[in-house]
């Protein structure tokens, strides 16, 4: 749905005000998806994971052990870019504190869905229904 004329005056002086006040946090903003960073570092990550691979075994075809570390150390980087990047590139809900079953907002992920507990959570739960009954 669009926005109104004075909707849009107010948003437009709302993003003037928040230049105007903080611009390095304005131009951060303003910037895009954050995915997209954090997709190319994940790619990048991976890129190193395979190259890092390739002079692991090019150190161990060639004797050569400083060769292989090096490999080893661009491999680990690599998998460790990947590795912290992969929940805001892909926007993966990590799951929070369990809490009690129900209609609880913080319960539910970014589409509305209830987030699943832990198995041990979900047991102790049934454990205590089957204890009050």
């Amino acid at each position: 749905m669009p926005l109104s004329e004075h909707e849009q005056r107010l948003l437009e002086q709302i993003e003037r005000a928040l230049v105007d006040d903080d611009p390095k946090f304005a131009s951060s903003v303003r910037t895009g998806d954050r995915r997209l960073k954090a997709r190319r570092k994940l790619q990048l990550g991976a890129l190193l994971v395979l190259v890092g691979l390739a002079v692991l075994v090019g150190g161990a075809v060639v004797p050569s052990v400083p060769l292989g570390v090096l490999g080893f150390l661009v491999m680990f980087g690599g998998a460790a870019l990947g590795v912290l990047n992969y929940r805001a590139a892909t926007g993966a809900v990590e799951p929070g504190p369990a809490g009690a079953r129900g209609g609880s907002t913080a319960a539910r992920g970014r589409g509305g869905k209830p987030r699943r507990q832990p198995l041990k959570n979900r047991l102790e739960e049934r454990f205590r229904r089957r204890y009050d009954q």
